[in-house]
């Protein structure tokens, strides 16, 4: 058994959808998973200092378009997934990996769909492309399938699906909500693209009609990917739904004010879920899931350690992930970050509150440092960590 003490945390921001925050503590970490909070071990096999930083979770990507490992045509960038780790993303789950060259995606058939999550599956999803956690071989929905679909998708392991590219003018055969219905009984969550089409401009256009329809588990960059559906609909939609509500880096500003104020009104934050939906048309973007935290807190109004919630637990969650939350039991994947030179804030969720971005100084996955001394994604904080 592995142990590792981590002292010195100013604070720690949970990742629960309540906002809650330890102050003054400590971390045991015990064969990568967090074994307490707040209390000390004796002899433990490695300690490290926090330094008086902050610590929170890895932060959740809930919308990637992965290609095949760390290799991207959509800017025709490599390397992209280590340098969104150093970004402080530790998980990510694929929206579809619908950029692969040659991929016609007006024409799409039930065999290929599943072939490429198949595939997906047993390469970029068999790794861990430089320690990231992520959850790839998600299925592009199309007209046809099957149960036997569902069955090998099942098999293979996928765990998520997707409407994007779907003739909508077959809603009325019952056939979409059929697909959720199979795919819950195989334990797989269904997301559904809504807004005007992507970069593709072959995606359907989803509004209110569409989307309470069908009823998804999670509807996807709801203020814009890139533009969204009317402000009234947005409204409409969080009331008359009860799954998650996803808002992207590909975002409609304004929009994303109105769903938040939307899910505040009812509250109902712990809905609300994050992702970069990136690489595409929006770019390639290391410090995407940060700058989103950062626009809800300091522009939205939102309280910090939930907009945290939102980029880490609540997007976890939705997706059916183990990840996200700091507490007994979980996957130690941890960010230790701060105030960098020049900032007035004192703490991570103060930094969040005015906008400014953290510095990252450690990243753990599984309890083990991928990152430690400084990001190569954020100017170095303040404050250090040390080996004690």
């Amino acid at each position: 058994m592995t142990t590792t003490l981590i002292t010195d945390i100013d604070m720690l921001v949970t990742g629960r959808a309540d906002g809650s925050v330890f102050r003054d503590t400590q971390l045991v970490i015990e064969d990568g998973l967090v074994a307490a909070i707040g209390e000390d071990l004796a002899a433990p096999d490695r300690v490290i200092s926090a330094g008086g930083l902050s610590m929170m979770p890895g932060l959740v990507d809930g919308h990637v378009h992965p290609t095949f490992g760390e290799w991207t045509p959509a800017q025709n960038s490599i390397g992209w997934m280590h340098n969104y780790l150093h970004g402080g993303t530790t998980s990510m789950v694929s929206a579809g990996e619908l950029h692969l060259p040659g991929l016609a995606v007006d024409a799409l058939n039930p065999e290929l769909v599943v072939s490429l999550a198949v595939v997906s599956l047993g390469t970029t999803g068999r790794v861990r492309a430089s320690g990231v956690k992520t959850t790839a071989g998600t299925v592009l929905l199309t007209t046809g399938m099957t149960q036997s679909h569902f069955d090998r998708l099942a098999e293979a392991g996928a765990s998520q699906a997707k409407f994007i590219f779907y003739d909508w003018s077959h809603l009325d055969s019952g056939e979409p909500m059929n697909y959720l219905d199979w795919a819950h009984e195989r334990g797989i969550v269904v997301k559904m693209h809504s807004g005007g089409v992507s970069r593709s401009g072959a995606s359907r256009v989803a509004g209110y009609d569409l989307v309470s329809a069908v009823k998804p588990d999670v509807v996807a960059h709801i203020s814009g990917g890139p533009i969204p559906m009317p402000d009234d609909e947005i409204r409409h939609t969080i009331d008359d739904l009860t799954g998650y509500i996803e808002v992207c880096s590909s975002m409609n500003y304004r929009a994303t004010q109105v769903a938040v104020d939307q899910l505040t009104l009812r509250g109902e934050l712990h809905r609300l879920t994050l992702g970069t939906d990136t690489p595409g048309g929006t770019g390639v973007i290391p410090r995407g899931m940060l700058r989103n935290i950062l626009y809800l807190s300091s522009v939205c109004g939102m309280d910090p350690a939930v907009a945290v919630a939102a980029g880490t637990g609540n997007t976890a969650r939705a997706h059916g992930l183990d990840v996200g939350v700091i507490e007994v039991g979980r996957p130690a994947d941890l960010l230790v970050l701060g105030p960098i030179t020049g900032s007035q804030a004192d703490t991570v969720l103060d930094c969040f509150a005015l906008g400014d971005l953290p510095g990252i100084a450690a990243i753990m996955v599984d309890g083990e440092p991928l990152v430690l001394g400084r990001s190569e994604q954020t100017p170095p904080p303040r404050r250090h960590v040390t080996w004690a």
